[in-house]
């Protein structure tokens, strides 16, 4: 015997939840609203699986999320399956296979959920909603510089257009100091005081470095003010380039859209691992979550790509509300036909009732046909 109570069935996994009426219909409609904004770009839609087997959905790109992804055995194949815990692999596996021959650039555009073994960051979420574009082939600035607006116009649709887009490097303070001749130990204190933007052990373990790895530890902010500080420090050779390439991304964003606000962190080199070039993070102001994140990978073996994923649920949260239609109620024998031609949502009612208005009002409608016109309730 036992004095434990039955389960709840509303009780979900941590992680997991209900998205209820009218939560869920704003989601899907404000995710229409980005896709057809990356449709308008040339972007073209794909519909990768939610489940792969996992040697497929781990290979090249997805390796770096193999610690965040659910696996299962395949009753009939007997092969370990795995659940996406990230769209971006799965496209450029699509890019590198299945449309390998078509011609490049290539613009892919996705929505769909992802499943994380664990929450990240701030978002409690295991279950993640994503939206977002790759650009395939080119390696340039003006590549980033389009991913980037395009997000931006997304974004500017639902009514976010005061955000912050703050760029980054990765590989930029690794190359520094593997080229410096640091011993390993060393660098990986480096890297961790740089990692937890800790100037005084910067000072303390960056040894020669120390002076250059504090001004651009301090320069983070404005784009101009960052950049300048990287064009002014002595870095070694293969930093530099990726410093200038990092410049030129940033002109080519500004020249396109000058009136985003554009911040660079020189020193900043976490992210989604599989990323191998610039990066950006899109910020609503006063909120600490990440709205979107994008930035350059390897597609396949060796091709260039750059991508960004948005994530509706943050996007959402930081997004002014999303005007719902009017619930119109329509007694039985009354065509409500008019009132959906006018966008509004019709209830139909099955049977008669004696008070239509009081029926619309229990039914959370604003208004109700009578006659064959609408009426407030």
């Amino acid at each position: 015997m036992t004095d434990d109570l039955p389960p709840n069935p509303a009780l979900l996994p941590a992680g997991m939840r209900d998205l209820l009426p009218p939560d869920a219909q704003t989601e899907a409609s404000a995710v229409g609203v980005v896709m057809r904004v990356f449709a308008g770009h040339g972007y073209q839609r794909v519909k990768p699986p939610l489940m792969e087997f996992e040697e497929s959905l781990l290979a090249a790109t997805g390796a770096a999320m193999a610690d965040q992804v659910f696996r299962l055995m395949d009753p009939d194949t007997h092969r370990m399956m795995a659940i996406r815990a990230d769209m971006t692999p799965q496209i450029a596996r699509i890019a590198a296979t299945r449309m390998g021959h078509a011609p490049r650039p290539l613009r892919l555009s996705y929505s769909g959920q992802c499943l994380r073994v664990r929450a990240a960051g701030l978002d409690p979420d295991r279950q993640v909603a994503q939206a977002g574009i790759e650009l395939i082939g080119p390696d340039l600035p003006q590549a980033d510089a389009e991913i980037l607006v395009v997000g931006a116009e997304a974004l500017a649709a639902l009514g976010l257009t005061a955000l912050s887009f703050d760029l980054t490097m990765p590989p930029l303070v690794p190359t520094l100091l593997d080229e410096s001749g640091m011993p390993a130990e060393q660098i990986r204190k480096l890297s961790r005081a740089l990692d937890r933007k800790d100037a005084a052990s910067v000072a303390e373990h960056g040894g020669a470095l120390a002076p250059t790895l504090t001004s651009l530890l301090l320069a983070a902010g404005p784009a101009p003010r960052a950049l300048a500080a990287l064009q002014a420090a002595e870095l070694t050779p293969g930093a530099r380039a990726l410093a200038t390439r990092l410049a030129e991304s940033v002109a080519a964003i500004a020249a396109l859209a000058p009136g985003l606000k554009l911040t660079v962190d020189p020193v900043e080199f976490r992210g989604l691992k599989y990323h191998t070039g610039v990066c950006f993070t899109i910020y609503a102001p006063g909120r600490p979550e990440e709205l979107g994140r994008g930035g350059r990978y390897i597609c396949g073996e060796d091709e260039p790509a750059t991508g960004l994923t948005i994530y509706p649920d943050a996007v959402l949260r930081a997004a002014p509300p999303q005007p719902s239609p009017a619930r119109v109620y329509v007694p039985a024998g009354e065509d409500g036909h008019f009132a959906r031609v006018a966008g509004h949502a019709t209830v139909a009612g099955l049977v008669p009732v004696a008070d239509a208005a009081a029926e619309a009002r229990r039914l959370d409608c604003s208004h109700v046909v009578l006659g064959g016109t609408l009426h407030d309730v």
